[in-house]
């Protein structure tokens, strides 16, 4: 029993250590690379689903392709680069960094399959409600991040908020409402590590 509370002591010593640090896992390059792989499918979206309204199964497909690609470029690059930076501590630190997001993601996936099966007509919203899904996990992983980071959470929420107040039901399906606050979202993002880490791309 003396054991077990010792490594119980341990373990939470740890998961405290990496409350308390900052997490560096998250590398400029990759991170900018989402955020092109978002531009991407908005061009690809306007060349090869003109009427999206009509195919609303292949845009979501589509945008939930891209979401998949860009969560496993970043989960690739944060376990490497946590165990380089953060060594022992890397798998606390990635939870301390991630886990705060975890509801967030499944619940805004949950929320489209809802919509999908059950509500059609409000897939209008999903852009919208994306973008405002994701800047809140984002203000809840912000306190294992570098603090100007909240500036992407801000960016998110506006550009949610945004998108339902000029897209509407008419434009939402529009490559550009989900693309660009998602593109230039990653890229701010991107910017901000590169600055307050100081790295060069090459190191990353």
């Amino acid at each position: 029993m003396n054991l077990d509370k010792a490594l119980a002591d341990i373990t939470a010593i740890r998961t405290q250590m990496a409350r308390g640090a900052e997490f560096r896992g998250y590398g400029p390059a990759t991170v900018a690379a989402t955020g092109c792989v978002a531009l991407l499918a908005a061009i690809a979206q306007a060349l090869f689903l003109p009427d999206p309204a009509a195919n609303v199964l292949a845009y979501l497909a589509l945008w939930i392709a891209t979401a998949a690609i860009s969560v496993v470029l970043i989960g690739i690059e944060m376990g490497s680069r946590s165990r380089r930076i953060h060594s022992g501590l890397a798998d606390e630190m990635i939870w301390a960094a991630t886990g705060q997001f975890i509801p967030a993601g499944v619940a805004g996936a949950l929320l489209t399959f809802v919509l999908f099966r059950v509500a059609p007509q409000s897939l209008w919203m999903v852009p919208g409600l994306w973008q405002i899904i994701f800047s809140l996990g984002f203000f809840a992983s912000c306190r294992s991040l570098p603090r100007p980071l909240y500036a992407v959470g801000v960016w998110y929420l506006a550009a949610g908020l945004t998108s339902f107040a000029i897209a509407g039901e008419t434009g939402a399906f529009s490559p550009w409402v989900m693309g660009i606050p998602f593109g230039l979202g990653q890229l701010l993002m991107a910017a901000i590590l590169y600055l307050s880490s100081g790295e060069s791309d090459a190191e990353t």
